[in-house]
């Protein structure tokens, strides 16, 4: 996996899932809040302390996360 260096891993911060920088936002409220429709203006717009580049490395964690997983997928 590449050095994605603004995302850190802490067990005393959101109980040590994928945060931007250390700071309360994970990489999965990203990832919902695009998948909700939100582009990375409005992120950035909603949580100026963001940068661009935040919601970059976020983004490719989470697929480098689903690619790693073998998941057991049913039709139901």
């Amino acid at each position: 996996m590449e050095q994605l260096e603004r995302i850190t891993h802490h067990p005393e911060i959101m109980g040590g899932k994928a945060c931007i920088r250390g700071m309360r936002v994970t990489v999965g409220m990203i990832v919902g809040q695009m998948a909700a429709g939100l582009d990375v203006d409005n992120i950035l717009a909603d949580y100026p302390y963001l940068e661009r580049e935040d919601i970059s490395q976020a983004l490719r964690y989470a697929a480098w996360r689903a690619e790693e997983q073998e998941l057991l997928l049913t039709n139901a």
